[in-house]
């Protein structure tokens, strides 16, 4: 065979074995095995904090402070509980017989981060749970769930923080309590 013969078979070769190697292979079927699963459907966005309005008044936190102290001895808890003004500054607080005593803290700290930033706590926590490392760095802040914006006339007058139990249960409980601001 001549030489310009062989070089040409080897180029034609060399040509088609690279065109082959950048085709991408025929895509998998879902849930095939050796597939990765499919990324979770992302969450929507949180819709957007309530405007501030006047702050709540004595007469309503109470209410709200009984509606909680209700449905934590509804739910067998010792709870405190933390209610403040939209500026995050204390209006009524409840440290139930046999609630934990760093949980004082704590509820404090839910019921500020909620009223300054007009949202659940439990939407800081989503954030940080999904890689979002802002919520660390706010001095004071609590992205744990159990903060709850008290709104009434659809304006933030202040905010209810719950511990004490786990963190789903004080935001099941700060939740129920919100309503009664009304």
């Amino acid at each position: 065979m001549r030489p310009s013969a062989l070089i040409g078979a080897a180029c034609a070769l060399v040509l088609t074995s690279t065109a082959v190697a950048q085709t991408p292979p025929p895509a998998a079927a879902p849930g095939a095995p050796g597939t990765a699963a499919a990324p979770p459907a992302a969450r929507p966005p949180a819709p957007p904090a309530a405007p501030y309005g006047a702050p709540l008044s004595y007469e309503q936190a109470e209410r709200v402070m009984a509606a909680a102290i209700a449905e934590a001895r509804r739910r067998n808890l010792q709870l405190t509980i933390s209610i403040v003004e939209p500026t995050g500054e204390p209006v009524a607080f409840v440290r139930m017989t046999g609630a934990g005593y760093g949980s004082a803290d704590v509820a404090v700290a839910k019921a500020r981060s909620s009223a300054r930033f007009g949202r659940e706590t439990r939407v800081l926590e989503e954030a940080l749970a999904a890689g979002r490392l802002w919520p660390l760095a706010v001095d004071g802040l609590i992205p744990v769930e159990g903060g709850v914006p008290i709104v009434v006339d659809g304006r933030t007058v202040g905010a209810i923080g719950v511990s004490g139990a786990s963190a789903q249960a004080d935001g099941e409980v700060a939740r129920a309590a919100e309503a009664a601001a009304g």
